[in-house]
Protein backbone atom coordinates (compact mmCIF):
# COMPACT_ATOMS: atom_id res chain seq x y z
CA UNK A 1 0.00 0.00 0.00
CA UNK A 2 1.80 3.15 -1.07
CA UNK A 3 0.80 6.87 -0.37
CA UNK A 4 -1.73 6.88 -3.11
CA UNK A 5 -3.38 4.24 -1.40
CA UNK A 6 -3.66 6.10 1.12
CA UNK A 7 -4.89 8.88 -0.41
CA UNK A 8 -7.61 7.56 -1.48
CA UNK A 9 -8.58 5.73 1.46
CA UNK A 10 -8.80 9.59 3.53
CA UNK A 11 -11.03 10.84 0.10
CA UNK A 12 -13.10 7.49 0.13
CA UNK A 13 -13.84 8.17 3.82
CA UNK A 14 -14.08 12.16 3.16
CA UNK A 15 -16.83 10.74 0.46
CA UNK A 16 -18.76 8.20 2.45
CA UNK A 17 -19.05 10.41 5.73
CA UNK A 18 -20.20 13.43 3.57
CA UNK A 19 -23.00 11.33 1.39
CA UNK A 20 -23.82 10.11 4.70
CA UNK A 21 -24.76 13.78 6.06
CA UNK A 22 -26.18 15.18 2.83
CA UNK A 23 -28.36 11.94 3.04
CA UNK A 24 -29.40 12.35 6.89
CA UNK A 25 -29.98 16.38 6.46
CA UNK A 26 -32.76 15.19 3.12
CA UNK A 27 -34.42 12.59 5.25
CA UNK A 28 -34.70 14.66 8.17
CA UNK A 29 -35.98 17.89 6.23
CA UNK A 30 -38.87 15.17 4.77
CA UNK A 31 -38.99 13.74 7.99
CA UNK A 32 -40.24 17.32 9.17
CA UNK A 33 -41.45 18.20 12.85
CA UNK A 34 -43.56 14.78 12.94
CA UNK A 35 -40.10 13.10 14.37
CA UNK A 36 -40.65 15.07 17.74
CA UNK A 37 -44.88 14.61 17.68
CA UNK A 38 -44.31 10.60 17.21
CA UNK A 39 -41.19 11.12 19.86
CA UNK A 40 -43.97 12.35 22.43
CA UNK A 41 -47.31 10.56 21.65
CA UNK A 42 -45.65 6.91 21.43
CA UNK A 43 -43.24 6.31 24.61
CA UNK A 44 -46.00 5.83 26.82
CA UNK A 45 -45.96 1.47 25.62
CA UNK A 46 -41.92 -0.18 25.77
CA UNK A 47 -42.80 -1.71 22.45
CA UNK A 48 -44.07 1.38 20.64
CA UNK A 49 -40.48 3.16 21.86
CA UNK A 50 -38.73 0.31 20.99
CA UNK A 51 -40.53 0.56 17.81
CA UNK A 52 -40.14 4.41 17.25
CA UNK A 53 -36.78 4.38 17.54
CA UNK A 54 -35.90 1.72 15.02
CA UNK A 55 -38.33 3.63 12.85
CA UNK A 56 -37.19 7.39 13.64
CA UNK A 57 -33.22 6.10 12.79
CA UNK A 58 -34.31 4.56 9.76
CA UNK A 59 -35.92 7.39 8.72
CA UNK A 60 -32.91 9.48 9.36
CA UNK A 61 -29.98 7.40 9.26
CA UNK A 62 -28.46 8.27 12.24
CA UNK A 63 -28.72 6.76 16.09
CA UNK A 64 -26.41 9.76 17.08
CA UNK A 65 -28.65 12.40 16.01
CA UNK A 66 -31.46 10.74 17.78
CA UNK A 67 -29.96 10.22 21.13
CA UNK A 68 -28.79 14.25 20.62
CA UNK A 69 -32.83 15.11 20.11
CA UNK A 70 -33.70 12.72 23.20
CA UNK A 71 -31.24 14.59 25.31
CA UNK A 72 -32.34 18.27 23.79
CA UNK A 73 -36.23 16.95 24.69
CA UNK A 74 -35.23 15.73 28.45
CA UNK A 75 -33.31 19.04 29.22
CA UNK A 76 -36.49 20.90 28.11
CA UNK A 77 -38.91 18.91 30.09
CA UNK A 78 -40.60 17.85 27.26
CA UNK A 79 -39.92 14.54 27.43
CA UNK A 80 -39.42 12.02 30.92
CA UNK A 81 -36.15 9.76 31.20
CA UNK A 82 -37.88 6.91 31.61
CA UNK A 83 -39.45 7.52 27.88
CA UNK A 84 -36.54 7.26 26.22
CA UNK A 85 -35.21 3.79 27.58
CA UNK A 86 -37.40 2.22 24.50
CA UNK A 87 -36.38 4.87 22.37
CA UNK A 88 -32.72 4.09 22.69
CA UNK A 89 -32.61 0.57 22.42
CA UNK A 90 -34.65 0.54 19.29
CA UNK A 91 -31.99 3.11 17.67
CA UNK A 92 -29.59 0.40 18.09
CA UNK A 93 -31.34 -1.71 15.70
CA UNK A 94 -32.38 0.81 13.51
CA UNK A 95 -28.56 2.00 12.66
CA UNK A 96 -27.75 -1.41 11.46
CA UNK A 97 -29.97 -1.15 8.30
CA UNK A 98 -26.79 1.11 6.82
CA UNK A 99 -24.67 -2.00 7.21
CA UNK A 100 -26.94 -3.80 5.68
CA UNK A 101 -27.26 -1.33 2.22
CA UNK A 102 -23.51 -1.36 2.37
CA UNK A 103 -23.21 -5.33 2.24
CA UNK A 104 -24.32 -4.61 -1.19
CA UNK A 105 -20.72 -3.72 -2.16
CA UNK A 106 -19.68 -7.32 -1.68
CA UNK A 107 -22.17 -8.60 -4.78
CA UNK A 108 -19.97 -10.55 -7.31
CA UNK A 109 -22.91 -12.56 -10.25
CA UNK A 110 -22.65 -13.01 -13.81
CA UNK A 111 -26.27 -12.06 -13.60
CA UNK A 112 -27.09 -8.71 -14.76
CA UNK A 113 -30.33 -8.28 -12.22
CA UNK A 114 -28.32 -9.45 -9.85
CA UNK A 115 -25.37 -7.34 -11.22
CA UNK A 116 -27.94 -4.05 -10.63
CA UNK A 117 -28.02 -4.72 -6.59
CA UNK A 118 -24.03 -3.63 -6.48
CA UNK A 119 -23.97 -0.66 -5.29
CA UNK A 120 -20.94 0.72 -7.96
CA UNK A 121 -23.44 -0.23 -10.64
CA UNK A 122 -26.77 1.97 -9.93
CA UNK A 123 -25.82 4.57 -7.57
CA UNK A 124 -24.76 6.63 -10.05
CA UNK A 125 -28.15 6.68 -11.60
CA UNK A 126 -29.38 7.77 -7.86
CA UNK A 127 -26.63 10.55 -8.23
CA UNK A 128 -28.52 11.45 -11.88
CA UNK A 129 -31.80 10.97 -10.68
CA UNK A 130 -31.03 13.18 -7.76
CA UNK A 131 -29.89 16.14 -9.75
CA UNK A 132 -32.59 16.24 -12.02
CA UNK A 133 -34.83 16.80 -9.40
CA UNK A 134 -32.64 19.25 -7.75
CA UNK A 135 -32.64 20.99 -10.84
CA UNK A 136 -36.14 20.81 -11.87
CA UNK A 137 -38.46 20.68 -9.39
CA UNK A 138 -40.12 23.20 -8.10
CA UNK A 139 -41.68 21.20 -5.26
CA UNK A 140 -39.36 21.59 -1.97
CA UNK A 141 -39.88 17.84 -1.06
CA UNK A 142 -38.96 16.21 -4.08
CA UNK A 143 -35.94 18.39 -3.94
CA UNK A 144 -35.46 16.76 -0.72
CA UNK A 145 -35.96 13.48 -2.17
CA UNK A 146 -33.49 14.59 -4.62
CA UNK A 147 -31.11 15.26 -2.36
CA UNK A 148 -31.06 12.32 -0.53
CA UNK A 149 -30.55 10.25 -3.73
CA UNK A 150 -27.29 12.34 -4.27
CA UNK A 151 -26.25 11.98 -0.83
CA UNK A 152 -26.73 7.88 -1.20
CA UNK A 153 -24.76 7.81 -4.46
CA UNK A 154 -21.97 9.77 -2.54
CA UNK A 155 -22.28 7.52 0.12
CA UNK A 156 -21.92 4.61 -1.88
CA UNK A 157 -19.40 5.73 -4.08
CA UNK A 158 -16.76 6.70 -1.14
CA UNK A 159 -17.25 2.56 -0.14
CA UNK A 160 -16.26 1.80 -3.13
CA UNK A 161 -13.12 4.11 -3.25
CA UNK A 162 -12.04 2.61 0.26
CA UNK A 163 -12.68 -0.79 -0.84
CA UNK A 164 -10.50 0.13 -3.89
CA UNK A 165 -7.72 1.75 -1.87
CA UNK A 166 -7.71 -1.26 0.83
CA UNK A 167 -7.54 -3.74 -1.98
CA UNK A 168 -3.77 -4.07 -1.89
CA UNK A 169 -3.38 -4.86 1.69
CA UNK A 170 -4.09 -8.55 0.72
CA UNK A 171 -0.75 -8.70 -0.42
CA UNK A 172 1.12 -7.38 2.55
CA UNK A 173 2.46 -9.66 4.97
CA UNK A 174 2.63 -6.79 7.33
CA UNK A 175 -0.85 -5.77 7.47
CA UNK A 176 -1.89 -9.19 7.88
CA UNK A 177 0.45 -9.38 10.99
CA UNK A 178 -1.18 -6.35 12.33
CA UNK A 179 -4.50 -7.94 12.04
CA UNK A 180 -2.99 -10.43 14.35
CA UNK A 181 -3.26 -7.76 17.61
CA UNK A 182 -7.16 -8.30 16.94
CA UNK A 183 -6.92 -11.06 18.12
CA UNK A 184 -7.37 -9.88 21.33
CA UNK A 185 -11.13 -9.17 22.01
CA UNK A 186 -10.55 -5.98 24.59
CA UNK A 187 -8.27 -4.61 22.11
CA UNK A 188 -10.66 -5.05 19.35
CA UNK A 189 -13.76 -3.97 21.42
CA UNK A 190 -11.11 -0.76 22.31
CA UNK A 191 -10.38 -0.18 18.92
CA UNK A 192 -13.70 -0.43 17.65
CA UNK A 193 -14.69 2.48 20.66
CA UNK A 194 -11.93 4.88 19.73
CA UNK A 195 -12.77 4.74 16.22
CA UNK A 196 -16.45 4.62 16.63
CA UNK A 197 -15.68 7.75 19.23
CA UNK A 198 -13.88 9.98 16.61
CA UNK A 199 -16.08 10.02 13.63
CA UNK A 200 -19.01 9.83 15.62
CA UNK A 201 -21.08 7.24 13.48
CA UNK A 202 -21.27 4.01 14.56
CA UNK A 203 -23.34 2.93 10.80
CA UNK A 204 -19.87 4.96 9.28
CA UNK A 205 -17.50 2.66 11.64
CA UNK A 206 -19.46 -0.39 10.18
CA UNK A 207 -18.94 0.37 6.71
CA UNK A 208 -15.49 1.20 6.96
CA UNK A 209 -14.55 -2.17 8.85
CA UNK A 210 -16.89 -3.65 5.83
CA UNK A 211 -14.61 -2.02 3.12
CA UNK A 212 -11.31 -4.11 5.26
CA UNK A 213 -13.60 -7.47 5.45
CA UNK A 214 -13.53 -7.37 1.71
CA UNK A 215 -9.31 -7.96 1.79
CA UNK A 216 -10.66 -11.13 2.91
CA UNK A 217 -7.66 -10.94 6.07
CA UNK A 218 -10.28 -9.95 8.60
CA UNK A 219 -11.78 -13.05 10.45
CA UNK A 220 -15.26 -13.29 12.65
CA UNK A 221 -12.98 -13.13 15.66
CA UNK A 222 -11.49 -10.03 14.75
CA UNK A 223 -14.92 -8.19 13.82
CA UNK A 224 -17.30 -9.36 16.43
CA UNK A 225 -15.20 -7.50 19.47
CA UNK A 226 -14.72 -4.62 16.99
CA UNK A 227 -18.46 -4.36 16.08
CA UNK A 228 -19.25 -4.63 20.23
CA UNK A 229 -17.14 -1.79 20.32
CA UNK A 230 -18.38 0.37 17.91
CA UNK A 231 -21.60 0.60 19.94
CA UNK A 232 -19.65 1.78 22.50
CA UNK A 233 -17.91 4.47 20.86
CA UNK A 234 -21.40 5.86 19.35
CA UNK A 235 -22.16 7.12 22.85
CA UNK A 236 -19.62 9.34 23.08
CA UNK A 237 -22.18 11.74 20.67
CA UNK A 238 -24.52 11.72 23.61
CA UNK A 239 -21.89 12.19 26.18
CA UNK A 240 -20.57 15.31 24.36
CA UNK A 241 -23.97 16.54 23.67
CA UNK A 242 -24.83 16.04 27.58
CA UNK A 243 -22.46 18.85 28.57
CA UNK A 244 -24.08 21.81 29.98
CA UNK A 245 -27.08 20.33 31.12
CA UNK A 246 -29.84 19.05 33.09
CA UNK A 247 -28.78 16.21 35.47
CA UNK A 248 -31.27 14.41 34.15
CA UNK A 249 -31.30 15.29 30.62
CA UNK A 250 -27.40 13.40 31.79
CA UNK A 251 -28.85 10.55 32.34
CA UNK A 252 -29.98 9.60 28.58
CA UNK A 253 -26.16 9.46 28.00
CA UNK A 254 -25.89 7.14 31.18
CA UNK A 255 -28.91 4.65 29.82
CA UNK A 256 -27.12 4.69 26.19
CA UNK A 257 -23.51 3.88 27.79
CA UNK A 258 -25.04 0.99 30.30
CA UNK A 259 -27.38 -0.41 27.31
CA UNK A 260 -24.32 -1.12 25.35
CA UNK A 261 -21.57 -1.77 27.92
CA UNK A 262 -23.79 -4.13 29.15
CA UNK A 263 -24.31 -5.87 26.21
CA UNK A 264 -20.92 -6.12 25.15
CA UNK A 265 -19.39 -7.60 28.45
CA UNK A 266 -22.53 -10.29 28.40
CA UNK A 267 -22.51 -11.36 25.09
CA UNK A 268 -18.82 -10.93 24.86
CA UNK A 269 -18.50 -13.60 27.50
CA UNK A 270 -20.75 -15.85 26.01
CA UNK A 271 -19.12 -15.96 22.97
CA UNK A 272 -15.68 -16.67 24.00
CA UNK A 273 -17.16 -19.25 26.99
CA UNK A 274 -18.69 -21.05 24.10
CA UNK A 275 -15.93 -21.22 22.23
CA UNK A 276 -13.51 -22.16 25.11
CA UNK A 277 -15.78 -25.35 25.41
CA UNK A 278 -16.89 -25.88 21.45
CA UNK A 279 -13.43 -24.50 19.59
CA UNK A 280 -16.29 -23.71 16.79
CA UNK A 281 -14.57 -23.01 13.52
CA UNK A 282 -16.87 -19.66 12.84
CA UNK A 283 -13.93 -17.62 14.71
CA UNK A 284 -11.24 -18.12 12.12
CA UNK A 285 -13.51 -17.68 9.27
CA UNK A 286 -12.90 -14.85 7.16
CA UNK A 287 -16.14 -12.46 7.47
CA UNK A 288 -17.45 -10.00 4.59
CA UNK A 289 -19.19 -7.26 4.36
CA UNK A 290 -22.61 -9.47 4.78
CA UNK A 291 -21.57 -11.20 7.81
CA UNK A 292 -19.93 -7.69 9.98
CA UNK A 293 -24.18 -6.46 8.49
CA UNK A 294 -25.54 -9.91 10.14
CA UNK A 295 -23.56 -9.63 13.19
CA UNK A 296 -23.88 -6.04 13.93
CA UNK A 297 -27.65 -6.52 14.15
CA UNK A 298 -27.59 -9.81 15.50
CA UNK A 299 -25.64 -8.33 18.43
CA UNK A 300 -27.96 -5.32 19.16
CA UNK A 301 -31.43 -7.64 18.66
CA UNK A 302 -29.91 -9.60 20.82
CA UNK A 303 -28.90 -7.08 23.74
CA UNK A 304 -32.21 -5.31 23.04
CA UNK A 305 -34.06 -8.67 23.73
CA UNK A 306 -31.86 -9.54 27.27
CA UNK A 307 -32.34 -6.00 28.70
CA UNK A 308 -35.69 -4.79 27.64
CA UNK A 309 -37.32 -6.67 30.36
CA UNK A 310 -35.02 -4.34 32.88
CA UNK A 311 -35.38 -1.42 31.04
CA UNK A 312 -36.50 0.23 34.77
CA UNK A 313 -32.99 -1.17 35.75
CA UNK A 314 -31.03 0.97 33.34
CA UNK A 315 -32.91 4.23 34.92
CA UNK A 316 -32.07 2.85 38.67
CA UNK A 317 -28.21 2.70 37.30
CA UNK A 318 -28.24 6.52 36.05
CA UNK A 319 -30.77 7.78 39.06
CA UNK A 320 -27.81 6.51 40.93
CA UNK A 321 -24.89 7.50 39.04
CA UNK A 322 -26.51 10.76 39.01
CA UNK A 323 -28.83 11.33 42.02
CA UNK A 324 -30.64 14.11 42.39
CA UNK A 325 -29.92 17.01 44.59
CA UNK A 326 -32.18 19.16 46.85
CA UNK A 327 -30.67 22.51 44.95
CA UNK A 328 -31.29 21.27 41.41
CA UNK A 329 -32.81 24.18 39.78
CA UNK A 330 -35.78 22.93 37.48
CA UNK A 331 -36.43 25.87 34.97
CA UNK A 332 -39.45 23.69 33.68
CA UNK A 333 -40.20 23.85 29.62
CA UNK A 334 -37.42 26.00 27.99
CA UNK A 335 -35.64 25.89 24.54
CA UNK A 336 -32.55 23.81 23.93
CA UNK A 337 -30.02 24.24 21.72
CA UNK A 338 -29.05 20.52 20.92
CA UNK A 339 -32.47 20.65 19.38
CA UNK A 340 -31.26 22.59 16.51
CA UNK A 341 -28.82 19.58 15.78
CA UNK A 342 -32.67 18.31 13.87
CA UNK A 343 -34.24 21.52 13.16
CA UNK A 344 -37.75 20.47 12.28
CA UNK A 345 -38.13 19.11 15.88
CA UNK A 346 -36.39 22.67 16.87
CA UNK A 347 -39.56 23.87 14.95
CA UNK A 348 -42.08 22.34 15.84
CA UNK A 349 -41.07 22.86 19.64
CA UNK A 350 -41.25 26.60 19.04
CA UNK A 351 -44.40 26.04 17.69
CA UNK A 352 -45.87 24.56 20.72
CA UNK A 353 -44.35 26.77 22.92
CA UNK A 354 -45.79 29.46 20.61
CA UNK A 355 -49.30 28.12 21.37
CA UNK A 356 -48.61 27.64 24.74
CA UNK A 357 -47.97 31.16 24.59
CA UNK A 358 -51.51 32.01 22.79
CA UNK A 359 -53.10 30.04 25.18
CA UNK A 360 -51.28 32.38 28.46
CA UNK A 361 -52.56 35.26 26.65
CA UNK A 362 -55.80 34.62 25.91
CA UNK A 363 -56.01 33.51 29.67
CA UNK A 364 -54.06 36.84 30.70
CA UNK A 365 -56.67 39.49 28.64
CA UNK A 366 -59.96 37.60 30.06
CA UNK A 367 -58.44 37.46 33.71
CA UNK A 368 -57.77 41.18 33.74
CA UNK A 369 -61.63 41.85 31.97
CA UNK A 370 -62.79 39.92 34.84
CA UNK A 371 -61.41 42.52 37.11
CA UNK A 372 -63.57 44.91 35.90
CA UNK A 373 -66.53 43.70 37.32
CA UNK A 374 -65.24 42.22 40.32
CA UNK A 375 -61.75 43.58 41.55
CA UNK A 376 -59.54 40.49 43.17
CA UNK A 377 -55.65 40.77 44.19
CA UNK A 378 -55.09 37.26 43.76
CA UNK A 379 -56.26 37.73 40.11
CA UNK A 380 -54.51 41.15 39.94
CA UNK A 381 -50.91 39.52 40.80
CA UNK A 382 -51.61 36.39 38.53
CA UNK A 383 -51.81 39.29 35.41
CA UNK A 384 -48.82 40.54 36.42
CA UNK A 385 -46.77 37.29 36.57
CA UNK A 386 -48.38 35.97 33.44
CA UNK A 387 -47.34 39.39 31.15
CA UNK A 388 -43.93 38.71 32.63
CA UNK A 389 -43.90 35.21 31.49
CA UNK A 390 -45.26 36.30 28.23
CA UNK A 391 -42.02 39.28 27.68
CA UNK A 392 -39.64 36.22 28.81
CA UNK A 393 -41.65 33.89 26.04
CA UNK A 394 -41.07 36.49 23.45
CA UNK A 395 -37.48 36.66 24.13
CA UNK A 396 -36.48 33.22 24.76
CA UNK A 397 -38.96 32.47 21.09
CA UNK A 398 -37.27 35.41 19.22
CA UNK A 399 -33.63 34.44 20.06
CA UNK A 400 -34.23 30.53 19.50
CA UNK A 401 -35.99 30.83 16.19
CA UNK A 402 -33.62 33.32 14.68
CA UNK A 403 -31.03 30.48 15.75
CA UNK A 404 -33.41 27.80 13.74
CA UNK A 405 -34.03 29.84 10.51
CA UNK A 406 -30.11 30.06 10.32
CA UNK A 407 -30.52 26.29 9.46
CA UNK A 408 -30.90 24.46 6.32
CA UNK A 409 -34.40 24.20 6.91
CA UNK A 410 -37.80 23.15 4.48
CA UNK A 411 -40.03 25.43 2.79
CA UNK A 412 -42.50 24.11 5.01
CA UNK A 413 -40.85 24.73 8.56
CA UNK A 414 -39.59 28.47 6.81
CA UNK A 415 -43.39 28.98 6.73
CA UNK A 416 -44.03 28.20 10.07
CA UNK A 417 -41.17 30.05 11.51
CA UNK A 418 -41.94 33.12 9.53
CA UNK A 419 -45.30 32.57 11.32
CA UNK A 420 -44.11 32.41 14.32
CA UNK A 421 -41.59 35.57 14.50
CA UNK A 422 -44.61 37.44 13.35
CA UNK A 423 -47.26 37.00 15.77
CA UNK A 424 -45.09 36.27 19.08
CA UNK A 425 -44.80 40.26 19.50
CA UNK A 426 -48.44 40.98 18.92
CA UNK A 427 -48.59 37.91 21.90
CA UNK A 428 -46.33 39.44 24.05
CA UNK A 429 -48.41 43.09 23.39
CA UNK A 430 -51.89 41.62 24.56
CA UNK A 431 -49.98 40.35 28.03
CA UNK A 432 -49.10 44.37 28.11
CA UNK A 433 -52.36 45.56 26.97
CA UNK A 434 -53.89 43.27 30.18
CA UNK A 435 -51.71 44.88 32.51
CA UNK A 436 -53.70 48.69 31.32
CA UNK A 437 -56.74 47.31 31.55
CA UNK A 438 -55.54 45.87 34.87
CA UNK A 439 -54.40 49.67 35.81
CA UNK A 440 -57.81 50.83 34.80
CA UNK A 441 -59.79 48.63 36.89
CA UNK A 442 -57.56 49.39 39.95
CA UNK A 443 -58.15 53.05 39.33
CA UNK A 444 -61.69 52.30 39.56
CA UNK A 445 -61.68 50.35 42.82
CA UNK A 446 -59.09 52.60 44.83
CA UNK A 447 -61.07 55.47 43.96
CA UNK A 448 -64.46 53.48 44.73
CA UNK A 449 -65.77 54.94 41.68
CA UNK A 450 -68.52 53.12 38.78
CA UNK A 451 -69.91 53.80 35.74
CA UNK A 452 -73.10 54.86 34.74
CA UNK A 453 -75.95 52.32 34.03
CA UNK A 454 -75.65 53.40 30.37
CA UNK A 455 -71.63 52.92 30.17
CA UNK A 456 -72.15 49.73 31.74
CA UNK A 457 -74.11 48.45 29.15
CA UNK A 458 -72.44 49.39 26.33
CA UNK A 459 -69.04 48.65 28.16
CA UNK A 460 -70.35 44.89 28.53
CA UNK A 461 -71.45 44.71 24.82
CA UNK A 462 -67.86 45.43 23.78
CA UNK A 463 -66.42 43.30 26.47
CA UNK A 464 -68.14 40.03 25.31
CA UNK A 465 -67.02 41.40 21.25
CA UNK A 466 -63.52 41.62 22.96
CA UNK A 467 -64.26 37.56 24.39
CA UNK A 468 -65.22 36.80 21.29
CA UNK A 469 -62.03 38.09 19.28
CA UNK A 470 -59.57 36.77 21.61
CA UNK A 471 -60.92 33.63 21.92
CA UNK A 472 -61.48 33.14 17.97
CA UNK A 473 -58.13 34.42 17.47
CA UNK A 474 -56.45 31.61 19.71
CA UNK A 475 -58.58 29.05 18.33
CA UNK A 476 -57.21 30.20 14.92
CA UNK A 477 -53.89 30.29 15.83
CA UNK A 478 -53.93 26.71 17.71
CA UNK A 479 -55.48 24.62 14.94
CA UNK A 480 -54.72 27.10 11.84
CA UNK A 481 -58.41 27.23 10.82
CA UNK A 482 -58.50 29.50 7.99
CA UNK A 483 -61.98 29.77 7.65
CA UNK A 484 -62.44 30.88 11.07
CA UNK A 485 -59.36 33.32 10.77
CA UNK A 486 -61.32 35.08 7.80
CA UNK A 487 -64.17 36.17 10.71
CA UNK A 488 -61.66 38.21 12.91
CA UNK A 489 -60.95 40.73 10.72
CA UNK A 490 -64.92 42.00 9.82
CA UNK A 491 -64.99 41.88 13.95
CA UNK A 492 -61.99 43.64 14.43
CA UNK A 493 -63.91 46.31 12.25
CA UNK A 494 -67.20 45.79 14.32
CA UNK A 495 -65.46 46.43 17.71
CA UNK A 496 -63.57 49.98 16.64
CA UNK A 497 -67.35 51.43 15.29
CA UNK A 498 -68.36 49.96 18.95
CA UNK A 499 -65.55 52.29 21.09
CA UNK A 500 -66.16 54.82 18.61
CA UNK A 501 -69.86 54.89 19.91
CA UNK A 502 -69.00 54.47 23.08
CA UNK A 503 -66.52 57.27 23.01
CA UNK A 504 -69.49 59.66 21.27
CA UNK A 505 -72.08 58.45 23.76
CA UNK A 506 -69.11 59.56 26.53
CA UNK A 507 -68.83 62.59 25.09
CA UNK A 508 -72.72 63.54 25.24
CA UNK A 509 -73.54 61.81 28.49
CA UNK A 510 -70.45 64.31 30.13
CA UNK A 511 -72.34 67.30 28.59
CA UNK A 512 -74.96 66.49 30.33
CA UNK A 513 -73.60 65.65 34.07
CA UNK A 514 -73.98 62.06 34.03
CA UNK A 515 -70.44 61.22 33.67
CA UNK A 516 -67.59 62.66 35.51
CA UNK A 517 -64.20 63.77 33.88
CA UNK A 518 -62.41 61.66 35.90
CA UNK A 519 -64.30 58.79 35.31
CA UNK A 520 -63.77 60.15 31.60
CA UNK A 521 -59.87 60.06 31.39
CA UNK A 522 -60.84 55.65 32.53
CA UNK A 523 -62.69 55.19 29.83
CA UNK A 524 -60.65 56.81 27.27
CA UNK A 525 -57.75 54.48 28.43
CA UNK A 526 -59.86 51.55 28.88
CA UNK A 527 -61.20 52.22 25.38
CA UNK A 528 -57.85 52.50 23.38
CA UNK A 529 -56.53 48.96 25.43
CA UNK A 530 -59.71 46.99 24.28
CA UNK A 531 -59.85 48.53 20.91
CA UNK A 532 -55.21 47.68 20.77
CA UNK A 533 -56.45 44.09 21.75
CA UNK A 534 -58.55 43.28 19.00
CA UNK A 535 -55.76 45.34 16.65
CA UNK A 536 -53.19 42.46 17.62
CA UNK A 537 -55.92 40.20 17.17
CA UNK A 538 -56.18 41.38 13.68
CA UNK A 539 -52.81 40.90 13.07
CA UNK A 540 -52.22 37.09 14.41
CA UNK A 541 -55.26 35.83 12.21
CA UNK A 542 -53.54 38.06 8.85
CA UNK A 543 -50.41 36.19 9.64
CA UNK A 544 -52.08 33.11 9.76
CA UNK A 545 -53.71 33.46 6.51
CA UNK A 546 -50.99 34.96 4.35
CA UNK A 547 -48.37 32.24 5.58
CA UNK A 548 -50.51 29.94 4.56
CA UNK A 549 -50.46 31.10 1.14
CA UNK A 550 -46.70 31.31 1.10
CA UNK A 551 -47.01 35.45 1.26
CA UNK A 552 -46.76 38.07 3.80
CA UNK A 553 -48.67 41.62 2.49
CA UNK A 554 -50.56 42.67 5.75
CA UNK A 555 -51.52 45.77 3.91
CA UNK A 556 -52.80 44.13 0.24
CA UNK A 557 -54.44 41.69 2.46
CA UNK A 558 -56.50 44.02 4.23
CA UNK A 559 -57.27 46.16 1.42
CA UNK A 560 -58.04 42.96 -0.97
CA UNK A 561 -60.39 41.71 2.43
CA UNK A 562 -62.12 45.09 3.07
CA UNK A 563 -63.36 46.33 -0.11
CA UNK A 564 -65.84 44.80 -2.67
CA UNK A 565 -65.52 41.65 -0.41
CA UNK A 566 -69.12 39.67 0.10
CA UNK A 567 -67.53 37.68 2.39
CA UNK A 568 -66.21 40.47 4.46
CA UNK A 569 -69.19 42.44 4.27
CA UNK A 570 -71.62 40.18 5.24
CA UNK A 571 -69.73 38.97 8.54
CA UNK A 572 -68.78 42.54 9.54
CA UNK A 573 -72.88 43.44 9.38
CA UNK A 574 -73.66 39.88 11.55
CA UNK A 575 -71.03 41.49 13.75
CA UNK A 576 -72.59 44.97 14.19
CA UNK A 577 -76.20 43.53 14.54
CA UNK A 578 -74.70 41.04 17.42
CA UNK A 579 -73.02 43.73 19.22
CA UNK A 580 -75.44 46.92 18.41
CA UNK A 581 -74.87 49.33 21.23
Amino acid sequence: MNIISLIMLLGGLTFFLYGMNVMSAGLERMAGGKLEGMLKQMTSNPFKSLLLGAGITIAIQSSSALTVMLVGLVNSGIMDITQTVGVIMGSNIGTTLTAWMLSLVGIESENVFISLLKPENFSMLFAFAGILMNMLSKSQKRRDTGTIFIGFAILMYGMKIMSDAVSPLTEMPEFTELLTAFENPILGVLVGAIFTGIIQSSAASVGILQAFALTGNITYGMAIPIIMGQNIGTCVTALISSIGVSRNAKKVAVIHISFNLLGTVIWLTVFYAVYAVTKFSLVDMPINAFGIAAVHSVFNILTTAMLMPFSGMLVKIANRLLPATDDEDELGIKLDDRLLATPSVAVTECDNLTAKMCELARDTIFDAVSLLAKYDDDIARRVTKHESMLDEYEDWLGTYLIKVSAKNISQSDSSRVSKMLHVIDDFERLGDQAVNILDSAKELHDKRLEFSPEATKELDVLLSAIYEIVDKTCHVYTTNDLKEANLVEPLEQAIDDIVSSIKSNHVQRLQIGICTVELGFIINDLLGSLERVSDHCSNIAVAVIETSRGSFDTHKYLGDVKYGNDNFNNAYRMYCEKYKV
